[in-house]
């Protein structure tokens, strides 16, 4: 934070001057922020910068405000980019950063109310099923076309973004355009695993090598290993844990599920980006895209005996294997514990960390500058199946919408495209390390960089990735839905209801949404259609998802070293 704080006054003290105006402040963020540490040369920046300049001019004195989460890049946006932006254009940018909840929340407001909030919104993609049925998102397909021509950089390359497979409706209009990304991967101490007593001992005990976990077996006895174990031949004196998770009962540990944890268990359909026709909310829809289900009697999944033992397992590892606070901790709060050097392993890990787990001083890092731990696929559940989705991937997003006027959109979508331009990317991917090209993800600069990032490049530059990605467009209402999660998960985390019981009670109140929707009739024949309830074994006995309980949950465990991993993907 002081890094970016420095960097901000030395810039705004460059640019304040009168003698810098559209090209020369331009320049000067060029020479000073920029220098060099980009996938376009000079001539190319410059030409980009010269666009912003040019199509700004009609908008010159306006005042335009943008929210979006509070995470390292969007930091970099609000205090780096936004006053250079509005040094080099005139348009005045106030970037809000806010929590995750409170941005879809004035988002919510904004679509209810009709009333325009912000004049652009960095919001999840998770929320494309919500833009696409509401039709009140702006399709960027159509404004880039028409309104928004003439203020659409030329050399946006939309084909280089990795994320718009998310953010396209299955109308085929894209949505939203991808501003940042990040995956929940496998985090896992690389020092101690490759550690000569470490695996001995793991083999006596287990009789199969430490390694990379391939599935939540191998991944159980990890955790059992290394909860409590003398770590004093490395040097390491107190507690060591071998899970960390979080369960404070607020909105981020609904994110943590809907995140994809039922996923990773096994619980939805084959399919990329998300299964169909049961997705990893365990929403299904029909040929119509119309959900139809949550609950097992509908054709859902959300209470199946996947969903059932995904939340079984949580709740055990949470209780068994991490550290005694994870239990009252919220995402931010958890997200760098691991840092602290006590942690063994964690499943479920935001690479959005990653800028903060680099710091030269931290117990889990190298005196040579390279980390003692690296991150890798997370492991999967015992229902998963090959082709199923096994991880999330965060891509918030710019979203304009219908009810902001069109000169201020026209505004705030050239700042948008200032922060995810080809000349800025490289930069701002640096600092953030969420990355949105395919350009920058193959630069020079993060082959030289990826030794120091722990698998983060390797996973990226992998075919791996693909597996991961956000909310798909099966939940119609995600402001609505996701803050049914929270509650009901944290019920079963707590004690106070079995996984079974917790699970009956969030898909009935996502079936109750679901309904409501359907009778108000606003999304039109593209909005919810619930199926008639069944005997659940009628869907059990179906192909795909949902699944019948298996008679042995406990399957082989399997692991791989990392070594070989990584080389498996350079192949």
């Amino acid at each position: 934070m002081k890094r970016l704080l420095s960097t901000t006054a030395a810039l705004s003290l460059l640019l304040s001057g009168p003698a810098f105006a559209d090209m020369e402040a331009a320049n000067a963020f060029l020479d000073n922020e920029i220098a060099g540490l980009s996938t376009l040369s000079r001539a190319e920046q410059e030409a980009e910068m010269q666009f912003f300049v040019d199509a700004a001019k009609p908008f010159e004195g306006m005042e335009i405000k943008v929210v979006s989460e509070t995470i390292t890049t969007h930091e970099y946006e609000s205090q780096v980019l936004a006053p250079a932006f509005t040094a080099i254009t005139g348009i005045k940018v106030t970037h809000d950063l806010i929590g995750e909840g409170d941005v879809v929340e004035r988002l919510q407001t904004q679509m209810q109310s009709g009333e325009n909030i912000y004049d652009a919104y960095i919001n999840d993609s998770d929320l494309i099923g919500t833009h696409w049925r509401y039709q009140q998102a702006r399709n960027l397909t159509d404004w880039m076309a028409g309104e928004g021509a003439d203020v659409t950089l030329s050399t946006l390359d939309l084909d280089d973004f990795i994320g718009t497979s998310f953010t396209t409706g299955p109308d085929g209009k894209l949505y939203q355009l991808p501003d940042q990304q990040f995956a929940n991967l496998y985090w896992f101490r690389y020092d101690w695993f490759t550690d000569e007593k470490n695996m001995a001992d793991f083999k006596a005990q287990f009789g199969y090598d430490l390694g990379v976990p391939v599935n939540w077996s191998a991944y159980e006895d990890i955790a059992e290993f290394f909860t409590g174990r003398d770590l004093s031949h490395l040097g390491h004196d107190g507690d060591v844990w071998g899970n960390m998770d979080y369960g404070k009962k607020d909105p981020s540990l609904g994110w943590r599920y809907t995140d994809a944890w039922m996923s990773m268990a096994g619980m939805g359909d084959k399919g990329e980006p998300n299964g169909l026709p049961v997705d990893e909310w365990g929403i299904r829809v029909n040929e119509n895209s119309q959900p139809t289900g949550s609950c097992v009697a509908r054709g859902g999944a959300t209470n199946s005996p996947a969903a059932v033992y995904a939340i079984t397992k949580a709740a055990e590892w949470l209780a068994n294997y991490s550290p005694p606070a994870a239990a009252g901790m919220n995402f931010a709060e958890a997200g760098a514990l691991p840092s602290q050097g006590t942690v063994a392993q964690q499943m479920f890990w935001y690479t959005a960390f990653t800028a903060s787990m680099v710091d030269p001083d931290l117990p889990v890092m190298n005196e040579d500058g390279t980390p003692k731990w690296r991150m890798a696929p997370s492991p999967h559940g015992v229902y998963w199946e090959e082709g199923t989705k096994i991880g999330y991937q965060d891509a918030g997003s710019w979203t304009l919408m219908k009810s902001t006027p069109v000169d201020r959109a026209k505004a705030a979508w050239l700042y948008a495209q200032f922060v995810v331009s080809k000349t800025v990317d490289l930069k701002k991917s640096d600092v953030g390390l969420t990355f949105i090209r395919e350009s920058t993800i193959d630069s020079e600069h993060f082959t030289e960089r990826a030794p120091r990032l722990g698998g983060l490049i390797e996973f990226y530059r992998s075919p791996a990735r693909l597996q991961w990605s956000p909310t798909g467009t099966n939940v119609p209402d995600y402001p609505k839905l996701a803050q049914l999660w929270w509650q009901n998960i944290g019920d079963a985390l707590s004690g106070d209801k079995t996984a079974q019981e917790a699970l009956d009670s969030l898909c009935s109140e996502q079936e109750k949404v679901l309904s409501r929707l359907e009778r108000a009739g606003i999304m039109g024949d593209i909005g919810p259609k619930l199926n008639d309830e069944q005997d659940p074994e009628y869907w059990l006995s179906q192909p795909g998802s949902p699944k019948a309980k298996l008679a042995n949950e406990d399957e082989e465990p399997v692991t791989v070293a990392y070594d070989e991993l990584i080389k498996s993907w350079n192949n």
